[in-house]
């Protein structure tokens, strides 16, 4: 039996602002630096890059390089990314000690 497969874009279903929050939460639990960027092109491309580099200050060819797959986004970047898509970095004791 063969099967189809279509391919999936999760760009396309990152359309409000919890849907990414709980993208890029997931990603940055993975404590993977690659996935963790590749996530963020991903929000990225499903916010409008041209609206993103106006949004940040940051030119969309900044942009798509730190956010491609070889790609290595600074703290400056990820934060005004952010802060453009009004997500919060938090941080969080993972094993809390009484």
């Amino acid at each position: 039996m063969n099967q189809a497969f279509t391919a999936f874009d999760p760009a396309e279903h990152l359309d409000s602002g919890e849907a990414i929050a709980v993208f890029i939460s997931d990603a940055l639990e993975t404590g993977d630096a690659a996935y963790i960027a590749h996530a963020m092109g991903v929000v990225a491309r499903a916010r409008g890059m041209s609206q993103l580099a106006n949004d940040t200050g940051l030119s969309r060819e900044q942009l798509y390089r730190s956010f491609s797959e070889h790609g290595n986004p600074t703290l400056k970047t990820v934060l005004a990314v952010l802060d453009a898509l009004d997500i919060d970095l938090n941080a969080h004791a993972r094993n809390a000690r009484p």
